[in-house]
């Protein structure tokens, strides 16, 4: 196993370099697909080298089940819309759309909720709310240079510690597959990033990793608390959305009207430079995925503890940073 998660790594890395390299020569030759002179063209080299990655090692180490390719086909269709929507800025009903169509196909893969407590109808619910309402969350997200990459770089590390004590090597493959695609994105979007994921990056990479969070097994009868588990991991990107919902219904705006309300924002204001408030908020992301691996595996009485730590450390940090001006 530990040979296998070396190869895929290693592999991993230097096909997503060499996607991004190639890919931004090609967007800086043709002026196509940038903002301020900067190639949006990471988010595709992130997707195809983790779809080929996942692909190759599943084929030659575990075979593909039916949901990985569900999850592979609906990601690589949120792929295409947010290519189209780099390039023509869609609406906000188009979008929510296709996110629809892409759940939706998601779905008919077996890829899906299954919390014994609520039964078939709002598993269904639950799902879509998820799946949309995190895709739309790292598109938030992605308003800092590296901010939105390292988050999914720490969330799918959770999720491969996860799979890894479970057992299971489908999710292990295509979390350490998507980790190791981050990190050849990395080297060009830290700040100051020479390359960006644009829409079709950060719609990608929410849809992705709000679908491994369903396809994984967390919680035995025995340990309910365990369901909190991936609310947990994936922290930072609901704070950050809850947080934007919040302050913009509060300055009577719409909820989805850009704004310079984003916590990322606020800690520039308060003279963070680029990299600290990246630093900073990964930190934060960092608190959020162990809190949450822990409640995978903790019994109730302590899950419930760590799963309220976080959510007080959550709240804190809203109504602390809410005090911030930004200009």
């Amino acid at each position: 196993m530990l040979m296998n998660g070396l190869i895929i790594g290693i592999g991993g890395f230097w096909l997503g370099t060499l996607f991004l390299l190639g890919l931004r020569s090609l967007s800086l030759r043709s002026k196509v697909l940038q903002r301020d002179g900067i190639p949006l063209v990471g988010g595709i080299a992130i997707a195809l080298s983790f779809t080929c990655l996942a692909l190759i090692s599943l084929f030659f180490f575990t075979g593909i089940p039916s949901g990985i390719l569900g999850i592979l086909a609906a990601s690589l269709l949120m792929l295409v819309f947010g290519i189209a929507d780099d390039f023509l800025e869609l609406s906000v009903a188009a979008k929510f759309i296709v996110q629809v169509i892409a759940v939706s196909l998601l779905v008919a893969f077996g890829v899906k909720t299954r919390i014994v407590y609520i039964g078939d109808a709002l598993n269904l619910a639950v799902t879509f709310l998820w799946v949309i309402g995190i895709t739309n969350a790292f598109n938030l997200l992605d308003i800092l240079d590296g901010l939105a990459a390292f988050t999914a770089l720490l969330i799918s590390a959770g999720f491969f510690i996860i799979a890894w004590l479970g057992m299971d090597a489908y999710t292990m493959i295509l979390s350490l597959s998507l980790a190791v695609s981050l990190g050849g994105f990395l080297v060009y979007n830290l700040p100051p990033a020479q390359g960006d994921m644009g829409n079709a990056g950060s719609h990608f990479l929410g849809f992705v990793l709000a679908a491994l969070a369903v396809f994984i097994s967390y919680a035995p009868l025995q340990r309910p608390v365990a369901l909190f588990a991936p609310v947990i991991i994936l922290g930072l990107p609901i704070i950050d959305t809850a947080f934007l919902i919040v302050v913009r219904l509060l300055k009577k705006n719409l909820p989805f009207k850009k704004s310079n309300d984003h916590p990322a924002l606020k800690l520039l204001a308060l003279g963070f430079s680029k990299g600290k408030a990246l630093f900073a908020l990964s930190l934060l992301c960092l608190f959020f995925v162990a809190c949450g691996v822990l409640v995978s595996k903790a019994p109730n009485v302590f899950g419930i503890a760590i799963a309220a730590l976080a959510a007080l450390v959550g709240v804190w940090f809203g109504i602390t940073i809410a005090r911030v001006k930004t200009v």
